[in-house]
């Protein structure tokens, strides 16, 4: 079983959410406690050793690191497909 911890940039975003919206990326966020990888997350790469993949939920994609050496699932960014590859 894993956590799913989510950063400071994710929290922010689902507060700004619609409650049903928020709701749904929630429960589906919870699920990677489960299973880390889901079958319709895709890997895009490799960050300091943990691999980094994409979740899509809807509309809007969630970037998370898998890290495995603590059993962490840390969701670095949410938002909407556009906007989620821009770099900050």
């Amino acid at each position: 079983m894993y956590a799913v911890d989510l950063s400071e940039r994710a929290q922010k975003f689902l507060e700004k959410l619609d409650d049903h919206i928020r709701q749904r990326i929630e429960d589906r966020l919870r699920r990677l406690s489960e299973q880390p990888v889901p079958s319709d997350a895709k890997f895009i790469g490799r960050e300091k050793g943990d691999k980094v993949f994409r979740y899509r939920i809807g509309d809007y994609r969630a970037l998370y690191k898998v890290k495995e050496a603590e059993n962490i699932v840390l969701v670095a960014k949410i938002d909407k497909r556009p906007r989620i590859y821009e770099r900050r």
